[in-house]
């Protein structure tokens, strides 16, 4: 689950056709699939479709910023699954074929970044730009990319203007009366009206289960006769769900930094519950602030530490540092080091310079660019399906009563992200389209061991959601980055995590009971 924006406070290869030729995998049970008839059918007339169609593998175009060899194509898939004849759209996929021997090759490894609204096509240049953590996983299998439905190049949706969407500085997400309460509520449902007049054809149909579909679609398109997958954050859930609804196409699969499955937790009750992590990550990061003092001089305790965060709130709420960064935009730059501990020192330094009297560094950081065209339009699209999905994924409160007594609660004791991300979910409160009942994630006949990573202190997915999905996938395998709580473990060095990984992607491996590893390395000043 990745935060991009502060929302509520803004007013791969041989070129050629692949046939696959009859590659649909073994048929799963009606009842574990958790599909209608006619989506149950239409997702097999859909993958038999592919299989026999292929993709055509060309170079990427020039504009899409990707490398050769990596190459790309599309795959067309139903906007809903239970009319499989009807409307179609096109998803962007890329790969680059395994850089071992064809006797080494298991098949093709898709990715899935997070999000909802995480793009996966850079996945395939971990091969190009030679990602150590990658090699001996790149001798195996073809790294595949895609973009989910509406994301980037795969029918993008769209919610709002993508200048409109970045313009700052946005109101402070932390509301002062009732007044700034109803600014927010009136944001929030012209944004849900947004995407209902922008993207409403789509609305009904960006679910998790119909992109766990599209991704049944595309491992036959492939020719793959099953599916090995990497899914990281909201990535775990897309996982979690394609097992369920397909048991019996997984070969392997990794899932890292999850998402709480629980029907009870998607998602109104996932965001509190990040609220309380995002907290206790940042606490973390302000006692390490405090530990290098020496280096940063912002505070020499974490008391002190948050002063000075709450001096600087103040005053960028009193006066938008370079007119743009006010405390939303604030918000938005340092909730990366909560979420990355790759983002300790560079956001410490950031702040440092600024506590000594250079605000511009900040500022550079903070702000929007507004000559990023591209970049906006990707931000835009990025949140777009973010909210469209976690809207429709499941049924979330219309009282305003309930948003305002449990944001008012969390925040007295969490108040680092309460209220930014209240608002950032608050259109799914007015949301103009359908919304569904979860997947019951669970095991399915022909379900083999998933490999389930997590850190112990992530932020933006609290670990008891690999506790949950461990107990509900049998025969699975945690492996528990203890005390540590950077967001995407299996992209971090650490040997014990490493290898455990890639015991499993290369021979199926895995521990007799789960594991325990020390952290990755404490980020240096």
């Amino acid at each position: 689950m990745r935060r991009t924006a502060v929302l509520g406070s803004a007013g791969t290869l041989i070129a050629g056709t692949l046939i696959a030729g009859a590659i649909a995998a073994p048929t799963a049970s009606a009842e574990a699939r958790h599909g209608g008839p006619s989506e149950n059918r239409g997702v097999e007339i859909a993958a038999e479709r592919a299989a026999q169609k292929g993709i055509d593998w060309a170079n990427c175009p020039a504009d899409w910023g990707i490398p050769q060899p990596i190459q790309c194509g599309s795959v067309t898939v139903p906007l809903d699954y239970a009319r499989p004849h009807g409307k179609q759209i096109t998803l962007a996929v890329d790969r680059i074929a395994n850089t071992g021997t064809k006797e080494e090759r298991q098949g093709a490894l898709l990715y899935n970044p997070g999000g909802p609204g995480g793009s996966g096509l850079r996945f395939p240049t971990r091969v190009t730009n030679k990602n150590p953590l990658w090699v001996n996983t790149a001798k195996a299998y073809d790294f595949v990319g895609f973009d989910p439905r509406g994301v980037g190049r795969s029918t993008p949706i769209s919610c709002m203007d993508p200048q409109e969407f970045v313009k700052a500085p946005k109101a402070d997400p932390v509301p002062d009366s009732e007044g700034d309460k109803r600014a927010q509520r009136k944001l929030a449902a012209e944004y849900a009206d947004g995407c209902a007049e922008r993207s409403g054809w789509m609305l009904p149909h960006m679910t998790t289960p119909n992109t766990a579909r599209d991704l049944d679609v595309i491992r036959a398109a492939l020719g793959e006769r099953k599916l090995n997958f990497l899914g990281v954050s909201y990535g775990s859930y897309l996982g979690a769900v394609y097992a369920t609804l397909f048991p019996g196409h997984v070969r392997r699969m990794v899932v890292d930094s999850v998402v709480n499955p629980s029907r009870k937790k998607i998602w109104y009750q996932s965001n509190l519950d990040q609220d309380v992590a995002f907290q206790t990550r940042w606490d973390d990061w302000k006692e390490w602030i405090a530990a290098h003092d020496a280096t940063f001089r912002i505070g020499d305790t974490s008391q002190k530490v948050e002063a000075q965060w709450q001096k600087l709130r103040a005053t960028a709420k009193k006066a938008p540092l370079g007119g743009v960064v006010g405390p939303a935009e604030l918000t938005s730059f340092f909730q990366g080091a909560p979420y990355y501990d790759s983002s300790w020192a560079p956001v410490a330094r950031i702040w440092s310079k600024y506590v000594a009297g250079d605000a511009q560094p900040l500022i550079d950081a903070a702000a929007p660019d507004l000559s990023d065209t591209a970049g906006n339009i990707r931000s835009e699209n990025s949140n777009a399906v973010y909210t469209a999905v976690e809207c429709a994924d499941a049924k979330w409160p219309t009282s305003w009563r309930t948003w305002d007594r449990d944001n008012t609660r969390l925040h007295r004791d969490y108040p680092f992200m309460t209220w930014a991300n209240a608002w950032m979910n608050l259109p799914c409160a007015t949301w103009p389209s359908k919304q569904h009942t979860p997947v019951n994630v669970k095991s399915g006949n022909g379900l083999p061991p998933v490999l389930i990573v997590q850190a112990e202190r992530d932020a933006a997915t609290p670990f008891e959601g690999a506790v949950e999905l461990h107990k509900r996938l049998k025969g699975s395998r945690l492996v528990v980055e203890e005390n540590a709580g950077s967001h995407g473990v299996t992209g971090l060095v650490n040997p014990c995590v490493n290898q455990r990984v890639d015991a499993y992607l290369l021979s199926g491996t895995l521990d007799s009971r789960n594991v325990t590893c020390d952290p990755h390395a404490v980020p240096k000043p």
